[in-house]
């Protein structure tokens, strides 16, 4: 599971204590992770760590390093560049082009793609967060760039997470058909991308709740047997993602073309000839290798091969 599972100690305890974490930044061992504008840095070997000198460079130039946590005792940092236009701020930290994080997912192992997620995370919300939104006074990092405070009210602020839920729905077999599970294809997307339901929790709802809902907004299908499979970070830029199993209990999907141009079932044997996010050959395409919904996806798929 991409995003999910870091192996930093993000040393919740800690982050207010000015002394330990200005320590942290002005070690040698120091490695901070660059971001413009939503995008890693990279260059031939990657992307861009710059060390705890260039950490200090960014820190004195106007360029507040937000704390990530540590990594075998070693401080992480990540710090926004997004206010120099892109050609300084590849300069600074020695890097080469700037690319989507989530374009780099086939080369990283899943501890590398999930630290660069959480920086990008933090330093989006940053960027985005600038002003209260009770009395409208400008803000100022906090706790180590894990939070903002308003001067004025006193008010604490904290990084935005929107809880969704997403769901691989299953329609059982009957005289005619094997097992299928239901993808759908989003308004506006490319006509081969498919991919399972999902949609953001509303105010006052279960997370089973909002599983049945969605599903029912978007194909007119009705759920029993709703189950928790796993979650996943999403911070692009806000979502926490809670991955789930459901049984239709009918057949006729109705699409509801606001949210989606188009959903079908599938049996497992034609899942297998889909071509990946990226092929761009394709007639049906897999969701993207590193989402929660390639893994419910891929789960379902390995579970009907060893079922014959």
């Amino acid at each position: 599971m991409y995003y999910a599972g870091l192996s930093i100690d993000r040393a919740a305890d800690r982050r207010e204590d000015p002394d330990w974490v200005n320590a942290l930044r002005a070690a040698a061992d120091t490695t901070v992770l660059p971001m413009w504008r939503d995008r890693c840095l990279v260059s031939a070997a990657g992307p861009v760590r710059a060390t705890g000198a260039v950490a200090g460079v960014l820190s004195s130039g106007g360029y507040p390093l937000v704390f990530l946590g540590t990594v075998g005792g070693a401080g992480c940092f990540a710090v926004d560049l997004s206010g120099l236009d892109e050609a300084e701020a590849l300069r600074l930290v020695g890097a080469d082009r700037s690319v989507d994080a989530r374009s780099l997912v086939p080369d990283l192992e899943e501890a590398g793609a999930g630290a660069l997620a959480y920086a990008r995370g933090l330093l989006h919300w940053h960027r985005n967060q600038r002003f209260c939104g009770v009395c409208g006074t400008a803000t100022a990092p906090s706790a180590s760039g894990h939070q903002r405070t308003c001067p004025a009210c006193e008010r604490p602020l904290f990084p935005r997470i929107e809880p969704a839920v997403i769901v691989l729905v299953e329609l059982p077999a009957d005289g005619a058909h094997p097992r299928r599970c239901l993808l759908g294809r989003p308004t506006g997307a490319d006509p081969e991308r498919f991919s399972t339901v999902a949609g953001f929790v509303e105010v006052g709802e279960s997370l089973e709740d909002a599983v049945a809902r969605e599903v029912w907004e978007e194909t007119g299908l009705k759920v029993r047997d709703v189950t928790y499979v796993a979650s996943q970070p999403w911070p692009f830029p806000y979502s926490m993602m809670m991955g789930f199993r459901a049984l239709a209990e009918a057949e006729d999907i109705v699409v509801d073309t606001d949210e989606l141009e188009d959903a079908q079932w599938f049996t497992a044997a034609e899942i297998a000839t889909f071509g990946e996010w990226e092929d761009d050959s394709a007639t049906f395409r897999r969701p993207r290798r590193d989402s929660i919904a390639r893994v419910l996806l891929d789960k379902w798929v390995a579970e009907e091969a060893a079922a014959r």
